[in-house]
């Protein structure tokens, strides 16, 4: 039977992979787990994987040129994620290793904690929390329902798509701004950034993180901004300046913002800006629910069953380089 070695920390195992899915490793391959206590460098994980056939890759497990290098007997890497920036794909191929990505199963939960942040700033929820966990009785004041308002997001993908759905579904304007995209869904109106901004009472940024998006929210656009609107991101912290955003709320411009998403390691939002009053934060949270983690991990499971038949599964990014294959074929 073939070996795999899952680099989720024990931590991560229960939260990130599942038992369901580990049940069902073990039902083709022989499992090796990471029970060092946290994620491994890159030497310990070279150590770790020797003699695996396959290697299924916690969302912070980076995969560099050594690792691809000095495993001679890996033949897959399946990420169990979306992001694919921590691995060398040209390393990989032209060791002949296939590398390979799972899809994004958690657009609903991830367009669900975008609205619930809505909310949150809205109707300022943590603030009245935090007085009555301090033992006060807030004072109560006007919010603001969702119904009337406008939101502008900003990328217009899958998760994008769907949150649209549901701002519409709670009576709120939608305007998208995607330079990539000629068409949107009815109901929804496709804007120039500067309109955008201009326009929103909430700013979400959905875009993927490229070098052309990396702080695509600078002072420029912040300034753009409609004065007291919302900014919400629940996407890549790298697309937004932070001092930026944090000069934006510290001069009353933004009147607040949610963020589950930073320039921490793996994508959780800066502790210093987080703690900023004007701030509900939230450790990455988006895309943790048991249905997004299960879809995720259940899909590696199958990938790797096609992997051990000596094939390439669906979410293959090298196919046509991972020369390695060939060694499973019966």
């Amino acid at each position: 039977m073939s070996t795999v070695f899952l680099t989720h920390p024990p931590e991560a195992l229960s939260v990130q992979y599942g038992r369901r899915a580990v049940t069902a490793l073990k039902a083709i391959a022989n499992v090796r787990f990471n029970d060092a206590g946290r994620e491994l460098n890159q030497a310990e994980l070279v150590a770790a994987a020797q003699g695996c056939d396959a290697i299924i890759s916690y969302r912070l497990t980076p995969a560099t040129a050594e690792l691809f290098e000095q495993v001679p007997g890996l033949v897959a890497l399946l990420r169990c994620a979306v992001d694919v920036r921590n691995i060398d794909i040209r390393a990989a191929s032209a060791n002949g290793i296939l590398v390979t990505r799972a899809s994004a199963g958690f657009i609903p939960a991830v367009a669900e904690l975008v609205i619930g942040m809505m909310i949150v700033l809205s109707r300022s929820v943590m603030t009245y929390a935090e007085s009555y966990h301090a033992g006060q009785v807030p004072l109560a004041k006007p919010g603001s329902e969702l119904r009337g308002c406008t939101v502008g997001i900003v990328g217009y993908g899958q998760i994008s798509q769907y949150l649209c759905d549901l701002c519409l579904a709670f009576g709120l304007r939608v305007l998208v701004y995607d330079p990539y995209v000629s068409k949107v869904k009815d109901n929804v109106i496709s804007a120039d950034l500067k309109t955008l901004l201009a326009d929103s009472d909430f700013v979400v940024p959905l875009a993927v993180a490229t070098p052309e998006t990396e702080n695509l929210f600078n002072d420029a656009a912040f300034a753009q901004v409609k004065k007291g609107a919302y900014f919400i991101n629940a996407s890549r912290g790298n697309l937004v300046d932070e001092p930026a955003l944090l000069r934006a709320l510290e001069s009353g411009h933004l009147a607040a913002c949610a963020l589950d998403v930073g320039r921490d390691p793996d994508q959780m939002p800066t502790p210093a800006l987080a703690a900023h009053p004007k701030v509900v934060a939230t450790p990455h949270i988006g895309a943790l629910t048991p249905q997004s983690v299960e879809h995720q991990s259940l899909e590696t499971v199958r990938q790797l069953e096609a992997v051990l038949r000596g094939q390439a599964p669906i979410g293959s990014l090298n196919a046509d380089r991972a020369a390695r294959l060939a060694r499973l074929r019966s």
